[in-house]
C-alpha cells in the first residue's frame, strides 16, 4: 500500500468522514485518493483559513473532520485556530505539505518554512514531522490521539517524504 493510500485508510478507520484540500503539487496523490475514497465527503478549499471553517462545521455537524495543506499558509490560520479551532476544543488533524527546507526550488516558500514549527509550538499544536515513507505508519497513532484529547494537530510532510523535488 502506498502512502497516500494508507493515510486515506487511516482517515477512514478513525471515521473521518470530511476532509478539505487546498491544492499543492506535493499533496496531489493523497488529495486525489481523498477524492476517490467513497467513505469521505472531499470539499476542496480556496484557502487554508476557509477550509478550517469548513472543518468546524463539519466538527458542529457530528462529523469527524481533517484538512489537507500546505504550510506556507499556517499564518493566515492562526486566527481561526485559536479562536475557533482551539476554543472549541474541536481536534482537527492537519497533514501540512513543509515546503522550504533544503532543496525548495521556490524561493517564496523558504520564508514560512522558517516559521512553520515556531508558530505551531506558540499555539501548543503538538506537531509531527514526517521525513521517510515509513513514517506514516504513525498516522493511525497521532489521528487517535487528536480525537481523543480533541485538539489540533500538525502532520508537517517534507518533500523527502512525498519522493523529492523530482530530480532524485
Amino acid at each position: 500500500m502506498d502512502v497516500n493510500d494508507k493515510i486515506v485508510a487511516d482517515m477512514v478507520k478513525n471515521n473521518i468522514e470530511f476532509v478539505t484540500t487546498v491544492p499543492c503539487k506535493q499533496l496531489a496523490g493523497v488529495i486525489d485518493a481523498v477524492e476517490e475514497s467513497p467513505d469521505i465527503f472531499h470539499i476542496p478549499s480556496n484557502k487554508e483559513d476557509e477550509g478550517m471553517g469548513l472543518c468546524a462545521g463539519a466538527f458542529m455537524g457530528g462529523k469527524r473532520p481533517a484538512i489537507i495543506m500546505q504550510n506556507t499558509a499556517i499564518g493566515v490560520t492562526i486566527n481561526t485556530l485559536a479562536t475557533l479551532i482551539q476554543y472549541y476544543r474541536m481536534p482537527l488533524p492537519m497533514l501540512i505539505s513543509y515546503r522550504g527546507e533544503l532543496r525548495e526550488p521556490v524561493a517564496c516558500q523558504v520564508e514560512m518554512a522558517v516559521h512553520t514549527k515556531a508558530l505551531l509550538a506558540q499555539l501548543n499544536i503538538p506537531t509531527y514531522h514526517f521525513h521517510q515513507q515509513s513514517d506514516v505508519e504513525e498516522f493511525d497513532n497521532i489521528l487517535q490521539y487528536t480525537f481523543m484529547c480533541n485538539k489540533p494537530v500538525a502532520i508537517l510532510t517534507d518533500a523527502s517524504f512525498w519522493g523529492g523535488y523530482g530530480d532524485q
